[in-house]
């Protein structure tokens, strides 16, 4: 049985700037387009997921929700014992929250099973790499691809601020990757995840995603994936689930954000603020983890950078999404659109699942920083890129910072 406990329930973090804005169905299907998000993997496992509430010898809910809280989901539609049945299945439009300030995210206790994770899988979708468009005249040549090479095991001493982002969308059970990072307003103490905006809203189509965890060092021991049949929780999942309580995506994204095509692809980054699905009060994450990576919001140019690492969970094949894996290279420029910023790109053979994970770099100050993250690729996986974080990623992360200051 599983029992059920509010994460932090968002009240409004910045003032609504598309009042009266409708909010479409479901997810569009998209049409073979330019370039595809390359993180989202999709399984039909979240059709077989009970949420129902575990209850004690008296036949209560272990976790007594107050009042107010359940009032603040009803505001938005959503009845907590109905979602905890399963509501949270209905992706039907009046449902489907979407704004920046109505981000819910109430915890499931083990909806996140091992077999859950494990079995995401990549969506059907189609690229044609060959119809770029937009170009400012600055994009570089297509970089020759660099095969990916998996981390050594344990990842926890190699790479102990990478992990898994899961989430439920209308496709069923998905994944991408995350980055712990640091947070200046908790120093030592950060609870703050960097991924991409895909990973947690579905952009112009679509609102946000439900039951988003993060889940640090994944298959630490980089058990195989016969191995992980019989694995259990605590070794598929060894530093805990991490309920995303709080997260913010940039407005671009929300207002412009395509699966295919590459739109809203230069603002496609946000960060989750987590909370331990056990509801363990004491270390953060970065202590449990160990270790967390700074942003660098003014990292050199590309003719500057000589090399950037990806890190990530690819899912689609050849891979199968249960080991991480890094590509090295030096980056280059693409140009989607005119109107945006010039994204990064590497060669990296890398496909789905690996969306969202931090791509690392010497930063301004001279020290390793996350200066971008996995967005967009071709279907032929030859070369990843990701956004370059200004301005408005800066502003994205200081607000989920500064919301939990001193917390």
């Amino acid at each position: 049985m599983r029992s059920i406990r509010p994460s932090f329930i968002a009240r409004r973090e910045r003032r609504a700037r598309r009042r009266g804005s409708s909010v479409p169905a479901v997810l569009a299907v998209a049409s073979a387009l330019v370039l595809t998000a390359t993180a989202c993997e999709s399984g039909n496992s979240a059709a077989d997921a009970k949420a129902s509430a575990s209850t004690s010898a008296e036949g209560k809910s272990q976790f007594q929700i107050p009042d107010d809280i359940k009032d603040q989901l009803k505001e938005h539609g959503i009845d907590l014992d109905n979602w905890r049945n399963g509501a949270w299945k209905n992706w039907d439009k009046d449902d489907w929250l979407r704004e920046a300030e109505d981000y819910i995210n109430p915890i499931i206790e083990d909806l996140w099973d091992p077999d859950r994770m494990r079995e995401a899988q990549e969506p059907d979708q189609s690229v044609d790499e060959g119809d770029i468009s937009g170009d400012q005249g600055v994009t570089d040549p297509t970089p020759e691809p660099v095969e990916a090479e998996a981390v050594p095991a344990s990842y926890h001493a190699n790479a102990p601020e990478a992990g898994k982002v899961l989430f439920d969308s209308p496709e069923g059970t998905m994944v991408c990757s995350g980055t712990v990072v640091k947070d200046p307003a908790n120093p030592g103490r950060s609870n703050l995840v960097w991924t991409a905006g895909h990973c947690v809203h579905a952009g112009k189509s679509g609102g946000w995603y439900r039951n988003i965890a993060f889940v640090p060092s994944y298959n630490d021991a980089g058990l195989s994936a016969a191995e992980l049949q019989s694995a259990t929780k605590e070794e598929v999942a060894p530093y805990g689930v991490w309920w995303g309580d709080w997260v913010q995506t940039s407005d671009q994204w929300i207002e412009q954000g395509s699966a295919t095509g590459g739109d809203g692809a230069a603002y496609d980054f946000a960060v989750l603020h987590v909370t331990p699905e056990d509801g363990s009060g004491g270390k953060s994450l970065e202590e449990i983890v160990g270790s967390a990576l700074p942003v660098d919001f003014a990292a050199p140019a590309v003719p500057e950078m000589e090399s950037m690492t990806a890190t990530g969970y690819p899912a689609a094949p050849p891979y199968d999404g249960q080991t991480l894996y890094q590509c090295e290279d030096k980056p280059g420029r693409l140009s989607i659109n005119a109107s945006d910023p010039t994204m990064y790109r590497i060669g990296c053979t890398m496909t789905g699942g690996s969306s969202g994970g931090g791509w690392a770099s010497t930063g301004s100050d001279g020290k390793p920083a996350l200066v971008s993250n996995t967005s967009i690729g071709p279907v032929t996986a030859g070369w990843l890129a990701g956004p370059r974080l200004g301005d408005e990623a800066k502003g994205v992360f200081e607000a989920v910072s500064g919301k939990f200051a001193g917390q």
